[in-house]
């Protein structure tokens, strides 16, 4: 009955709770001998770390990371790289403030798992939430640095391109402006109305939603399999696990409902390389569940936070009725935060497709054009 690991032979396993001692996780299946340093993960965690903006959690953790196992020092290069077995990371919580929750620990948030996880398991850990915290997505994060190792080329980027109802100029999109500003934005001027729009939020002691955007360049063609093993089910699966997302989508997802079959179809030439040249995505990268070579694009929505000044009415533990406000440091929008976590998710995904493709076909190049 374990649910705190994804995977099949990249496989992730995540540990620890948002005001225990630390958080960790264990990966399993990494190829040997691909070069892993502390640095190659905490490059990838530091676009995470929350405190950085007035505009998230100014819990101050510096998510420091610690490699425990599954590396060695190869004799010749002097290089640290991966042995095979498994890799364990650990990360200390060293900024928490348990008391900030003493109020509710009898009490529901609306909109958060304190009653959903006190209903299954008959106990819950109000301090922060436990398990159901966000804190657990650094490990994913972690994860994610090393499954980008995995498949040769692999390129996953993300960025935020919708706050409320607040959307960016498409027109506008540059890749490089997304490390500009706090909130992974492709568009400059569309960050500078978030940033005005975030402030009333934040003031008010109100949380927004968030669309994010993540898009993988260099992906093999024929990731995935038929039915139950389709790649962007478990891209899905895996977006929808992250805290807060209630919707994704791949491609033009439910806005390919409006368009027509001609519309909608990715013709195809023939390019000058021999390999086929698809003219759009619409599919976001896949078709039938397995990967065209095209960049995978997918999508998610993230609710706004549970965790606001607002008095809610709610229920207590014993049953009775109540209202309920938050105390402590929230982010005013989780989905800013939440982008190298979904890029995180999506390289897992691939580095796991990208093995049990080459394990069951034997080649990881596409079988094409034939004679």
């Amino acid at each position: 009955m374990s649910h705190n690991s994804f995977g099949h032979l990249f496989r992730v396993t995540t540990f620890g709770e948002s005001h225990g001692p630390a958080i960790g996780c264990v990966v399993d299946g990494c190829p040997p001998l691909l070069p892993l340093s502390e640095a190659d993960i905490q490059i990838e965690l530091d676009r995470r770390r929350p405190g950085q903006s007035r505009f998230t959690t100014q819990r101050q953790e510096p998510d420091q990371v610690r490699i425990l196992s599954g590396v060695f020092i190869e004799e010749g290069s002097g290089r640290q790289v991966t042995t095979g077995t498994s890799i364990g990371l650990l990360i200390d919580n060293v900024d928490q403030r348990s008391k900030d929750y003493s109020e509710i620990k009898d009490k529901y948030r609306p909109g958060h798992a304190d009653f959903t996880y006190d209903v299954k398991y008959g106990i819950r850990d109000y301090r922060g939430g436990g398990r159901s915290s966000a804190r657990e997505t650094a490990m994913r994060v972690a994860a994610g640095a090393i499954a980008r190792k995995v498949v040769p080329g692999l390129q996953v980027r993300g960025a935020l391109v919708q706050m409320g109802p607040h959307t960016i100029d498409r027109a506008q999109w540059d890749w490089e402006e997304v490390g500009r500003n706090p909130f992974f934005c492709p568009d400059a001027k569309a960050a500078e109305r978030f940033a005005d729009y975030l402030d009333g939020i934040r003031k008010s002691g109100s949380s927004i939603g968030a669309v994010l955007e993540i898009v993988a360049d260099n992906v093999p063609a024929g990731l995935g399999a038929p039915i139950y093993g389709k790649l962007d089910a478990e891209l899905a699966a895996a977006l929808m696990s992250i805290n807060a997302v209630k919707g994704v989508e791949i491609g033009d997802g439910f806005a390919a409902a409006a368009l027509s079959g001609e519309a909608n179809a990715d013709e195809m030439r023939a390019g000058n390389d021999g390999r086929p040249l698809f003219l759009s995505n619409h599919a976001g990268g896949i078709l039938g569940g397995i990967s065209t070579g095209q960049p995978i694009v997918a999508r998610f929505a993230v609710k706004p936070t549970s965790s606001i000044l607002s008095p809610r009415a709610t229920v207590t533990r014993s049953g009775g009725e109540a209202e309920m406000f938050t105390k402590g440091r929230h982010d005013p929008c989780v989905g800013i935060r939440a982008v190298p976590v979904g890029e995180a998710m999506v390289a897992c995904v691939l580095a796991d497709q990208y093995l049990r493709h080459r394990g069951q076909v034997g080649v990881t190049e596409a079988r094409w054009p034939f004679a």
